[in-house]
């Protein structure tokens, strides 16, 4: 007997008949001789709903008392999935996250989880209970209530299954697996069966939906088996994990994007005044994240420097620079907006030094811009304007031949 976690998203436990099909997929996985522990998410657009009755209260509401809203959200599914496998003749328990012992940082609305006292989840699985965990939520160690950010539940679930050591963790979606690209905007995208914890996490930083960054770095680093399959099938989804079982001939193995990205430059007069590590600092201790960045000096003697960031933190990182103009000692600063992130991925192109060239010559080819670049072993990405996002990425895709097996 092992333990197996399941989490269902909002779409998979949105309306009663679901959240029945949910507690019927843990029984079949109990039958089987698991203990079985389910992280879920607050029900369809449940979420979307309380942000809405926030926003006519206040356009900009405490992050704190946002947390306390939102959390109330996953408290609904828990219950009415623990009533429906009581009525279906099985002991299950329902935990918020505060319940469950996770613990995180004081940082509202995108908190990262730094310990779980797992001791009553352990408990109730000894007692041959069915347990179910709010994903999405934790505490601080001074009692708040935080919530995890975009993609929450899935890292609530892959950080327990670490902590329970799982036999593997799934991840049960509305697709039935990890796909080349978004099969909603790209013709030929294919269902994967395999990939690494390194290009899954690729994937998921660059604009793959499927899963959340962090919950792929609790799976890598604790080595819990992934899969993402869909929900309420019984068919096999993407397994996710350390190495390919069999060397796959692709050098690229997808192609990500994502739209609402924003370019910051920030100028200096002279080279000499350019505080480069002030910038980032300042805008780290904000918990404003940047990507990609390009630092620059004219001829002229000017410097400058350039990053991205997730245009939802625009206001965010302005508000930052200018309250530091003095300490960073730069003269102006420009943003632009309506730019996406499209990106290749694939463990292979570490050995292959052409496939940058080949990328960006059917980029250019087809006559889309190229504004900003950045590489690293197993992946490259551009920043392109917003309306050419998704032809760059099928443009990539086919170039590619990610539509061949």
């Amino acid at each position: 007997m092992g333990v197996v976690l399941l989490k269902f998203g909002g779409t998979s436990v949105g309306n009663v008949d679901k959240i029945q099909k949910t507690a019927e997929q843990a029984i079949r996985e109990q039958e089987l001789g698991n203990q079985v522990v389910i992280v879920v998410s607050a029900m369809g657009k449940s979420t979307d709903k309380l942000l809405s009755l926030a926003g006519e209260i206040t356009k900009a509401p405490a992050k704190r008392e946002l947390d306390m809203l939102l959390a109330t959200g996953e408290q609904v599914t828990i219950s009415l999935l623990a009533m429906a496998l009581n009525k279906k003749g099985k002991e299950a328990v329902s935990f918020t996250g505060f319940q469950a012992g996770i613990e995180t940082e004081s940082v509202h609305g995108n908190a990262r989880i730094l310990d779980i006292d797992s001791e009553r989840i352990r408990d109730a699985l000894l007692a041959g209970k069915i347990v179910i965990v709010a994903g999405f939520q934790g505490i601080t160690r001074d009692g708040d209530i935080t919530t995890l950010g975009r993609g929450g539940s899935d890292t609530t679930a892959v950080a327990l299954a670490a902590e329970l050591a799982a036999l593997k963790c799934s991840i049960c979606t509305d697709v039935d697996g990890v796909y080349t690209s978004d099969p909603r905007y790209i013709k030929g995208a294919r269902k994967l069966d395999e990939l690494t914890y390194d290009e899954m996490l690729e994937m998921a930083h660059l604009g793959a939906g499927v899963l959340h960054p962090r919950s792929v770095e609790y799976a890598k680093n604790f080595k819990t088996p992934l899969e993402v399959k869909l929900s309420h099938g019984r068919e096999k989804g993407t397994m996710i994990k350390e190495e390919m079982s069999v060397e796959d001939t692709k050098v690229v193995r997808g192609v990500a994007f994502e739209d609402g990205i924003t370019r910051i430059t920030v100028h200096w007069s002279r080279k000499e005044d350019m505080r480069v590590s002030k910038v980032f600092t300042e805008l780290a201790k904000n918990a404003v994240d940047v990507d990609i960045i390009i630092q620059g000096i004219t001829g002229l003697g000017h410097g400058n420097l350039s990053f991205t960031l997730k245009t939802s933190a625009l206001l965010d990182a302005l508000a930052v620079l200018e309250d530091k103009k003095a300490e960073i000692g730069y003269e102006k600063i420009e943003s632009e907006q309506e730019l996406a992130k499209v990106s290749i991925v694939g463990s292979g192109m570490v050995s292959n030094p052409g496939v940058a060239a080949t990328m960006f010559e059917a980029l250019t080819d087809q006559q889309i811009p190229i504004k900003m670049i950045s590489t690293s072993e197993i992946k490259v990405s551009t920043v392109v304007p917003e309306r050419e996002m998704v032809k760059a990425a099928q443009v990539l895709h086919d170039t590619f031949e990610l539509e061949k097996a």
